[in-house]
């Protein structure tokens, strides 16, 4: 009997105090080995990136000089494309408000455009589709269709055209 006694006392002073510390010690591994995985993934995507960095520059030149024009062209180039946009979609152009946002310091000039057309609704929406996927650096801001006088529709399009300083 003592000596069953003996080996309770021992598993509970002795064994189940190494068990708890081996448990733990092999979470605190996993733990570190997540670690380590996350850090070589986080090391892969840098040096990924840090290959693809020469050849940034370059095709960030090449963006600028194909889809962003000159600020001294910025008013000719939007009214082209408006017009090229409209000729297209078929949509009737109304009133055309510009305004040139000259308080940012950005690397960008933004020119914004206030567009009012009339049409049909697929004529307007090829419009508005058109304009988005214009080859020159423009984001539509709002879009809003309304009901016109005599069953016409009518398109209030908002946008930002960008232009190089």
């Amino acid at each position: 009997m003592s000596l069953l006694l003996l080996d309770v006392a021992l598993y509970f002073a002795m064994l189940r105090p190494a068990q708890n510390w081996v448990a733990s010690e092999h979470r605190r591994h996993e733990a570190l080995r997540a670690q380590i995985r996350e850090a070589q993934a986080r090391v892969d995507r840098l040096e990924k990136f840090q290959d693809a960095l020469p050849t940034a520059g370059d095709k960030l030149e090449v963006f600028m000089r194909d889809h962003v024009p000159p600020r001294r062209h910025g008013f000719s180039s939007a009214a082209r494309l408006l017009g090229r946009v409209a000729e297209q979609s078929g949509a009737q152009l109304g009133p055309i408000n510009y305004r040139l946002d000259k308080d940012r310091a950005q690397p960008l000039v933004r020119l914004g455009i206030e567009v009012n057309a009339e049409g049909s609704f697929s004529d307007l929406l090829k419009f508005a589709h058109a304009l988005e996927t214009a080859s020159d650096f423009i984001v539509l801001r709002e879009f809003a269709l309304e009901p016109l006088e005599g069953g016409a529709l009518g398109l209030r399009l908002v946008a930002d055209l960008y232009l190089l300083p």
